[in-house]
């Protein structure tokens, strides 16, 4: 298991010394937030060589590698994947660029998250918005394929304003409808507090099994995450179990506290690791 955390917890001044403290608490894995990792390209989508080449020299020199890529749609007016021509045409645009954007960069993963961006009709049944969002989402998941990542959907509970794959279990089912290798899923932490469904955090992670591609270690409404150690420990003890070798990610909005906090969850996710790794019964 590859542990990283995104980038949209530190503003873009702090960069390297956030990526410091990743490497200090044994951390390989980076995922960005192109409009954070690019934040003075003129299109943060389309950086040019230089910026490029400055940016993956930084993230090596911390001995970091690009794990995943969300915020796909930053910027992009009037993306709609449920919505007329006109939006289904900056959806699919708005993706696009973000595929490109990861093949230039070998992100592996991309999270398809932005709950406003996929509001099904009023009216429309589920098995509709599944049949439509897959046949939109195939030939988009095929350029993915080619430029070497996945599209990884994520849960976005309804307190966040979603109303199209607001649950595990429903999302899990998308993935499967969808049927195609390029179509994944993102196993988002917090939205199993958010579902009130952690409880079952074990039997989730079976069920889905190797759908998923990319797992985010976050709280409700991207507080400071973990928490608390010993809720992900038993993510990370299940996950061993299953043989995941994919990214286990801290994704929290930016703290209070800035650098400080992020060591703080860095601490927490560190203690996590090793509780994980101790006997059961034995504790850390």
């Amino acid at each position: 298991m590859r542990y990283a955390m995104s980038n949209i917890a530190w503003a873009y001044p702090e960069r390297e010394a956030a990526y410091a403290a990743l490497a200090a608490a044994d951390m390989t894995g980076l995922e960005i937030a192109p409009g954070l990792l690019f934040a003075e390209a003129e299109d943060p989508f389309a950086p040019d060589a230089a910026a490029l080449s400055a940016a993956k020299g930084e993230i090596a020199a911390a001995g970091l590698t690009l794990v995943s890529m969300q915020s796909l749609l930053f910027g992009v007016q009037g993306a709609d994947l449920f919505g007329d021509d006109d939006g289904r045409a900056a959806f699919e645009t708005g993706l696009r660029r973000a595929i490109a954007l990861a093949g230039r960069l070998e992100i592996p993963n991309l999270v398809m998250g932005s709950p406003k961006q996929r509001l099904r009709p009023e009216g429309m049944e589920r098995e509709t918005a599944f049949a439509r969002a897959a046949e939109i989402l195939r030939p988009l998941a095929d350029e993915a394929a080619a430029a070497g990542t996945l599209i990884a959907m994520e849960c976005n509970p309804v307190q966040y304003g979603a109303n199209f794959l607001t649950e595990p279990e429903e999302t899990l089912a998308f993935v499967r409808q969808a049927d195609h290798p390029a179509i994944t899923l993102n196993f988002d932490i917090g939205a199993l507090h958010l579902t009130e469904k952690f409880d079952r955090i074990e039997t989730l992670l079976d069920e889905a099994g190797p759908a998923i591609s990319h797992v985010h270690l976050s709280e409700p409404f991207l507080a400071p995450a973990p928490a608390a150690a010993d809720t992900a420990a038993r993510a990370i003890r299940k996950l061993a179990a299953m043989g995941y070798g994919r990214a286990f990610s801290i994704e929290m909005r930016q703290p209070e506290g800035g650098l400080s906090d992020v060591d703080a969850a860095l601490q927490r996710l560190t203690a996590a690791r090793a509780c994980a790794a101790a006997p059961e019964g034995g504790g850390a």
